[in-house]
């Protein structure tokens, strides 16, 4: 079953709902009392409160929530359902608060103006950062209902092509700028396509300045000039003090002291490290 697409209170609900499932993960709560309790702050105009009762027993008899989001494919989309997987998989790297910020951000885009160009590359670049594996990942983008068929038809056809060719130069040869240049370049005014255009001219132009580089900076330069969202990154873990402080210092005094007991017990403690040096006399300050 194809997934339709939502009203916008959907997916604003969808963004609390998202977000405030992290949250109160992070606080170590089960998954179970979480669903019960947002469910009763969900506006209840929307579906997705049915949804999440059913979440909640899918959970129960099988405690993934994955499995439940592929069993409404009329609410949540295969892609949605594909990363909520990839991060309950047995021994993943993947971790299930940052899935959830990722469909979170996705909610967002959808809830505000979004293009079909800037869904493509928050999705793509979602699998690339997070290595969820490009076969599975596009098949399940290229049946979001967001694509007609000429996306979905080239998703599928730059599933099989990745590697061959810079991925920059996938964007731009399917960009208004590169027919525009064709025609400027080679006097070819009437030029058209033979496949339709997907990118803008702007789209061109920064995939254009970014070929034979990392992917990753022409993300960046789509996020900072086109306002497309920005993927989640896991926080960098900050060294923790292993002991406490005043512990710490105990440690040290006790150390010192077995370092006594250690030169003690092999001849004696030698003192002339404490000795402090006597002052120069010279022959012109005595007295």
């Amino acid at each position: 079953m194809t997934t339709p697409l939502l009203d916008r209170e959907e997916y604003i609900e969808q963004v609390y709902f998202f977000r405030v499932y992290r949250e109160r993960l992070e606080d170590d709560r089960p998954s179970q009392e979480i669903l019960a309790t947002i469910r009763e702050e969900i506006l209840a105009t929307t579906k997705l409160t049915l949804a999440i009762d059913f979440l909640k027993d899918e959970i129960l008899l099988k405690g993934r929530i994955h499995e439940g989001m592929a069993r409404l494919p009329h609410y949540f989309t295969p892609f949605q359902t594909f990363v909520m997987e990839r991060a309950e998989a047995d021994k993943s790297r993947f971790d299930q608060k940052i899935a959830l910020q990722v469909l979170e951000r996705q909610a967002e885009y959808l809830s505000g103006s979004p293009k079909v160009a800037g869904l493509f590359v928050y999705q793509f670049e979602c699998i690339a950062r997070n290595r969820l594996g490009y076969d599975a990942g596009m098949t399940a983008m290229s049946a979001d209902p967001f694509f007609d068929e000429t996306w979905k038809d080239w998703i599928l056809k730059l599933r099989l092509q990745l590697g061959t060719a810079d991925f920059a130069d996938f964007l731009f040869h399917r960009s208004e700028h590169h027919t525009n240049e064709r025609r400027r370049l080679h006097g070819q005014e009437n030029f058209e396509p033979a496949e339709p255009t997907l990118f803008s001219d702007q789209e061109g132009r920064i995939a254009r300045a970014n070929r034979g580089k990392d992917p990753l900076f022409m993300f960046a330069a789509l996020q900072r000039q086109l306002g497309y969202p920005m993927v989640p990154r896991p926080k960098r873990k900050t060294p923790e003090q292993i002991f406490h402080p005043a512990l710490e210092s105990r440690l040290q005094k006790l150390e010192k002291r077995l370092q006594f007991l250690e030169s003690e017990n092999k001849g004696g403690i030698d003192l002339s490290q404490f000795y402090t040096k006597p002052p120069q006399i010279t022959d012109g300050e005595s007295t």
